[in-house]
């Protein structure tokens, strides 16, 4: 019974600060943003998911104990039921700041069957971590995950917005390469292009006027 209540004891959950250090750190053209998205729900508790966008981009894509609490004080809400939400999607990055890029591999029926673990085992041992860790350089974070809905793709990986596959040890070299060459966080690039689509033309024209 012990071992059973201990099955989520990985997963660390963000500490939230003291109200008298909580620090704001969304930009002026996070907060337009925010204020423009408000328009398009019946109240505040409906923004959450995309208020959590923000945050994940504004927050170097981690959110971050002190991410979660600016976005419960900037929609009024608690800090537990931002938490519980953040940490229900696996979209959002919560229980470990990830690196620059987060690679993503699918190892479902398909993927599996396809060589997902081959290529998974050949990634932790080209770039030295397990699944959830982060290199030292802060460069790369690799996370075994759910149906990517690309079966015909198989084995296939996600990094940001792209999905790359069928991927063999050659193309994960490359890919490598490629994103070790690559100035952008494609972890905070995914976050800001989530919030781009939340907003509309009339949106993006009053927020680029501040």
């Amino acid at each position: 019974m012990s071992e059973l209540l201990q099955i989520g004891s990985r997963h660390n959950r963000p500490a939230p600060p003291k109200p008298e250090d909580l620090t704001l750190k969304f930009s002026p053209k996070a907060v337009a943003e925010l204020e423009a998205l408000k328009g398009h729900y019946p109240d505040l508790k409906s923004l959450i998911l995309p208020a959590l966008w923000i945050a994940q981009r504004e927050y170097d894509g981690h959110l971050s104990g002190a991410a979660l609490a600016e976005v419960a004080f900037r929609l009024k809400r608690s800090y537990a039921e931002i938490e519980g939400v953040a940490t229900y999607y696996s979209m959002y990055n919560v229980e470990h700041k990830v690196g620059k890029h987060k690679i993503e591999v699918c190892t479902c029926l398909t993927c599996a069957v396809c060589g997902a673990y081959q290529v998974f085992d050949y990634l932790k041992q080209k770039l030295g971590v397990e699944d959830r860790e982060t290199t030292a350089d802060g460069m790369f974070t690799i996370e075994e995950v759910e149906c990517l809905d690309a079966c015909d793709r198989a084995p296939v990986l996600q990094v940001g917005d792209e999905y790359l596959g069928p991927v063999d040890e050659r193309a994960v070299d490359a890919l490598i390469e490629k994103l070790r060459n690559t100035q952008e966080s494609t972890v905070v690039k995914l976050a800001d292009e989530i919030v781009q689509v939340h907003l509309s033309a009339t949106d993006k024209q009053k927020v680029s006027k501040g």
